[in-house]
């Protein structure tokens, strides 16, 4: 659905607007795991996350009839954060931004900064988008999907071609997985561009959807999962993401809570480095006792910056992050 030059062009046209994040050697890391690690700054994003990307490649797509009936979106709160940046950058001022009422208030707080109209709706992401679908069919606003679009998805794989591009030699790379947009956009510049180089997907045990999926060969859409603090990676798996992303990815790993606590800890530990646990989360394989990584060169995905301050003061008082 998507290639390589779908990728270079959202490159060309995202570069006024996003950071080129920087992809830093982790002395500490590769000292604690044996691996040469590698981290990707998404974080250092100018809304904290990613999801600009994406955001800013699909609302760039658009024609003048699309934006003049307004633009709407659901998040957990990373992609709401995109697509409001996005929006501010491009001068448009009709915007609806869908999020559940459980994310977290660093993310409200910022999407508050911005001039959207915010919505708060259900208690999960899934709930949220419902929302925002109804809203959609009651005003023919245009929807801005955060995963489950080829255009979203070249935006995010933009990310991919900029790892490549400055580590050629990197052996493998580690994605956070929610709905799966990242994961894809990144396997189909990476296995075009250095065919070698493995793709690892890691998501929250309490939300394994992309696992299962693949598992059962089939996209779990929706996804009924349990609690975790990595809430930008809770719920169901794209459908689009799935059939881009199959045979793209080399395994998945899962990751407690316990874990996830840990690789926050972690970065903060060794590197300085805030990082919500649905960023902190690529880091979460290479921390296990027995890991495929030993001597590798390895790119971690950190991917968003936007972490709770009552979570991560907790995280810090707690005995290694647990």
């Amino acid at each position: 659905m998507i290639k390589l030059h779908n990728i270079m062009q959202a490159h060309q046209r995202l570069k006024p607007y996003v950071r080129r994040a920087p992809l830093v050697y982790s002395e500490a890391l590769s000292a604690l795991t044996g691996a040469k690690v590698w981290l990707k700054l998404e974080c250092r994003q100018p809304t904290g996350s990613f999801k600009i990307r994406g955001a800013l490649n699909k609302l760039m797509s658009l024609d003048s009839e699309a934006l003049a009936r307004g633009v709407v979106t659901a998040s957990a709160g990373n992609h709401g954060l995109g697509v409001a940046y996005a929006a501010t950058a491009l001068g448009l001022t009709n915007v609806t931004v869908f999020v559940p009422q459980t994310a977290p208030a660093a993310k409200i707080a910022k999407l508050e900064r911005f001039p959207i109209t915010l919505r708060l709706a259900g208690q999960t992401y899934d709930e949220a988008h419902q929302a925002a679908e109804a809203y959609v069919q009651e005003t023919e606003a245009t929807y801005i999907p955060a995963y489950d679009d080829p255009i979203v998805i070249a935006g995010a794989g933009t990310c991919g071609f900029e790892i490549i591009s400055d580590l050629p030699d990197t052996d493998a790379i580690i994605v956070p997985i929610g709905g799966g947009g990242l994961v894809s956009g990144i396997g189909v510049a990476v296995k075009r561009m250095s065919p070698g180089c493995q793709i690892y997907g890691v998501q929250p045990t309490a939300s394994p959807a992309a696992k299962l999926s693949f598992e059962q060969n089939l996209p779990l859409e929706t996804y009924d999962h349990q609690p975790t603090i990595a809430d930008g990676l809770a719920g169901g798996f794209g459908a689009i993401p799935f059939y881009i992303a199959r045979t793209l990815i080399d395994d998945i790993f899962l990751s407690t809570e316990a874990e996830l606590r840990q690789t926050v800890f972690t970065l903060v530990e060794q590197e300085q480095l805030v990082v919500e646990a649905s960023g902190a989360i690529a880091i979460a394989p290479l921390l296990a006792a027995a890991h495929p990584f030993q001597g590798k060169t390895v790119v971690c995905v950190l991917t968003g910056a936007n972490i709770d301050t009552a979570l991560l003061a907790d995280i810090l008082s707690g005995p290694n992050g647990s």
